[in-house]
This record gives C-alpha cells, sequence and structure tokens, in this order.
C-alpha cells in the first residue's frame, strides 16, 4: 500500500512545475510493452537502452546479465535510470519465467527473413520485445521460447543494425501503435501513484532524512 499522506508531504518540496511534469510522464507511461537486453556486451548499448525505454514511455527494463554482468553505465544513462525501472536477471531461462507469469508474450527481435516486418506487426497482449547481443544476437533459448519474431525492414547492404538503435526504432514505432490502439495500454492507478512516491524521493534532496522526520513528527502526534 501507498502512504498517500507521505506521498502529499513529500510534494509539498516539489514545486509546480516538476508535479506536473511527473503526471504529464505518467500519463504516458506503460508496462504493457515492454524491453529485455540479453546479454549486451557493450556498456554503452545497454546505457542506450535505457535513455530509448524513457524516451519512448517504457516503465520497465529487464537485463540478462548471464555472461557479461550489469553493463548499464551511469555516466551514459544519465538522468533515464531515475525514471525507469532496471530489472536484473541471472539467466534468461529466469528472465522468460519471470514474464510469461506476468502475462507477457515473448517477441524475438531478429534479422531473420521469416520474423514479421515491424510495419505489419500489431500488439495483441501484454509485450516482452527481446533484444540479443551485438555479435551473436539472440540466445536459442529465447528464440525457442518466442510467440512471435519480429525484424526491422532494410533495403541496403548492411543485415543487422546496432542494438541500441534497433531499440529505439522498433519502439518509435510498436509505442505509437500501442497508443493509437483501444488496448489497456496505461498504467494503473496504484503504480502511478507508487511512481509519484519513487521519483519524489529520488528528486528530493536528503529526501531519506525527511520522511524519517515526517514518521517521527507522526508519532510523537499520536502519543501527545
Amino acid at each position: 500500500m501507498i502512504d498517500e499522506n507521505l506521498l502529499a508531504y513529500l510534494e509539498t518540496f516539489l514545486t509546480a512545475q516538476r508535479k506536473e511534469r511527473f503526471l504529464e510522464v505518467l500519463d504516458f507511461r506503460t508496462n504493457f510493452l515492454t524491453v529485455v537486453a540479453e546479454d549486451v556486451f557493450q556498456m554503452h548499448n545497454a546505457s542506450a537502452i535505457v535513455r530509448s525505454c524513457d524516451v519512448f514511455g517504457i516503465q520497465q527494463f529487464h537485463l540478462i546479465v548471464d555472461r557479461f554482468g550489469n553493463r548499464i553505465d551511469k555516466n551514459i544513462a544519465v538522468g533515464a535510470q531515475r525514471w525507469v525501472d532496471v530489472n536484473s536477471y541471472k539467466s534468461t531461462e529466469e528472465c522468460i519465467d519471470c514474464l510469461v507469469g506476468q502475462g507477457y508474450r515473448i517477441v524475438a527481435t531478429t534479422p531473420s527473413p521469416n520474423a514479421i516486418d515491424l510495419n505489419q506487426y500489431n500488439i495483441s497482449g501484454k509485450t516482452a520485445l527481446f533484444f540479443g547481443t551485438e555479435k551473436e544476437g539472440l540466445s536459442s533459448t529465447v528464440l525457442e521460447a518466442a510467440d512471435d519474431t519480429l525484424q526491422i525492414p532494410m533495403v541496403g547492404f548492411s543485415e543487422s543494425l546496432n542494438v541500441s538503435v534497433s531499440v529505439a526504432i522498433i519502439l518509435q514505432v510498436l509505442a505509437t501503435k500501442l497508443r493509437e490502439s483501444e488496448l489497456p495500454w496505461q498504467l494503473h492507478q496504484d503504480v502511478i501513484l507508487s511512481k509519484r512516491l519513487d521519483w519524489a524521493k529520488k528528486t528530493i534532496k536528503n529526501s531519506d532524512r525527511i520522511i524519517e522526520r515526517y514518521y517521527s513528527d507522526m508519532v510523537r502526534s499520536t502519543e501527545s
């Protein structure tokens, strides 16, 4: 349960413009579409993916760190990590099981000619987009578990794109289609409240001490 009284108190430390901006951003945020990066080797690519999630309104980013560990460079993803929830998994199987358990369809992005053209793809339910390593692409584990495979149409000599570029292109197309659909893509009210509280804490300087003082005052007022 969200402590709405605490939220109201913390928001007194924010400017009216900042509070309004939070609401504007949350109005376009979604968990209906999410992004998964499997063992991305280049640190700046993982960080750029986080920024793309923020730009296109994707609230959840999932990072599988089986081989290369956490590859988020805070200097490159500056700011974005404050607003996007980053979830880490030690294995691909763990990530797939978690997302399937939450009702997501697994969609593998691949340059395979048999994959569905991005422009022809329509989201029909909660969707998790999987992106692979720069050199090897997605693992067989993802490809075998995938409900669909998706490709970016290309007409040049190059057969693939940098993974962070692929994420940005696909998110721009699918996030736009999603918001134009009648699917229930917006965040639930309880999630919105949770993110308002989370973002307020991350924005206010010394928020931990302010919260501690808030609860101490609550206890004293109850005892008096």
